[in-house]
């Protein structure tokens, strides 16, 4: 048999695509069948917390915004990033995240919200588009008009984009496509950090986090110490960056 001859730059993943492609589309179909479906936590989606100078934020994205692979919220991003940032300030937080939901879904959704004012935003999407076959060039397009929206809408001072997790160690995913969707994300993640890298005050949170052991039992999703680090991560970054930061706070990130 004949294989297809690729250029020198087609990336490997891609070649593999091509290749298998028949393949990988009953590999998936198989995979969505034997999936454990974890529900979104318990716990409120928005809230005030702490005392000093008002902190909005606005969390937003797929399943791992939303916190499945905990019980509640209090174990999931938004409960952890909020406990670590109300002893700095007076914390208004809004959860606005949905299983399944792709960075062009999220930015419709953005579109038909009121325009409450927001003076940080942390973003949590792009695996979704990775498995629903969205191209890299697509999804960085739909990320910039977000990005931009964000701004323009909501005021939003500072964006916080949380890089593309390893999918390459998610335990529910074979080898093939552990291997796959792995070199995807990374090249995905890469495009990520070049297209943002010069807009102001946008910061990448790379989630090269350790997965082995720490995922829920779906074997997909981040268990509740993964989430922790996540907000330790991003309270580190907005106390280090954010104007309204302490003084004291900041030391303790230079720390």
């Amino acid at each position: 048999m004949n294989l297809p001859r690729f250029h020198a730059r087609v990336h490997p993943e891609i070649a593999v695509k091509f290749v298998l492609f028949p393949y990988l589309i009953a590999q998936g179909a198989w995979l969505r069948h034997k999936a454990l479906e974890l529900p979104e936590p318990q716990g409120a989606r928005s809230g005030v917390a702490g005392q000093g100078a008002p902190l909005r934020i606005l969390i937003l994205g797929d399943s791992s915004a939303a916190g499945v692979g905990t019980e509640h919220q209090r174990q999931a991003l938004s409960g952890q990033l909020q406990m670590l940032l109300a002893p700095h300030y007076e914390v208004h937080w809004h959860l606005e995240a949905k299983t399944g939901r792709t960075t062009r879904q999220m930015f419709k959704r953005l579109v038909k919200m009121h325009p409450e004012p927001f003076d940080i935003a942390v973003t949590a999407l792009g695996v979704n588009d990775i498995t629903k076959r969205a191209s890299r060039e697509n999804w960085l397009e739909d990320t910039e008009l977000m990005l931009d929206l964000l701004r323009t809408k909501f005021g939003v001072r500072q964006v916080y984009v949380s890089g593309i997790p390893r999918i390459g160690d998610f335990p529910l995913l074979p080898p093939l496509l552990r291997w796959l969707l792995g070199k995807q994300g990374m090249r995905y993640d890469a495009g990520l950090v070049e297209k943002i890298q010069n807009r102001p005050n946008t910061f990448h949170i790379p989630a090269d986090l350790p997965l082995e052991g720490l995922m829920a039992r779906d074997g997909f999703h981040p268990g509740p110490v993964v989430y922790a680090e996540w907000a330790k991560r991003l309270a580190e970054q907005i106390l280090h960056n954010f104007p309204s930061a302490p003084p004291a706070a900041v030391q303790v990130v230079k720390n």
